[in-house]
């Protein structure tokens, strides 16, 4: 079965998170039809930033009731520093566990394209193959499952009881601060 990747990021004062939503394809339209149904009525996502507390309980518990896998990878530092070793962390993880698909928030042409180099980077140091993922920048409203991953980083930042309701479904926790990393050539 193949095995989808959502990434989304958060900031919270000096912590730089990444999270990933892990969806095996005959999930994903359920997971999206999820998704879609939590949305407030006429909004096009579901962004935790913007959302009331009541609307991001009934979101987290729905993401814990459904048993979406996650996993967060975190960090402290310069933020753009932080997300690419982030990122290539998170990449290198997910090829390991059989990922097929990447889906990544998009940002700028120039944030995209740093994305897709790290993304190659990191593939061919888990993998050997630079293709062996396929990957892609999407708008969230273009992918709801995205949203899974806004929830979770969201969340896990938060710390306390929002941390502790999205416990149950965060399956691995990454202190990125704690790896090694190389100067990584451009490709």
């Amino acid at each position: 079965m193949s095995l989808h990747a959502f990434i989304d990021e958060s900031r919270r004062g000096g912590m730089y998170l990444l999270a990933a939503a892990l969806v095996r394809s005959d999930e994903l339209a359920r997971t999206r039809s999820m998704m879609r149904g939590l949305s407030v009525a006429g909004a096009r996502t579901v962004h935790f930033k913007h959302e009331r507390d009541s609307i991001k309980k009934d979101v987290a518990a729905a993401l814990v009731s459904a048993k979406v896998r996650t996993r967060v990878y975190v960090g402290r530092g310069q933020a753009d520093v932080v997300r690419e070793q982030g990122l290539h962390a998170a990449v290198r993880d997910l090829a390991t566990i059989g990922l097929q698909r990447l889906v990544l928030d998009t940002r700028t042409q120039d944030g995209n394209h740093s994305d897709r180099r790290i993304i190659r980077t990191a593939l061919i140091e888990a993998t050997g193959e630079a293709n062996k993922v396929a990957y892609v920048h999407l708008r969230a409203h273009e992918e709801p499952a995205l949203w899974v991953a806004d929830a979770i980083a969201w969340c896990y930042g938060a710390g306390g009881d929002w941390r502790r309701r999205v416990g149950p479904i965060v399956e691995a926790v990454t202190d990125i601060n704690c790896m090694s990393y190389q100067a990584r050539p451009k490709i």
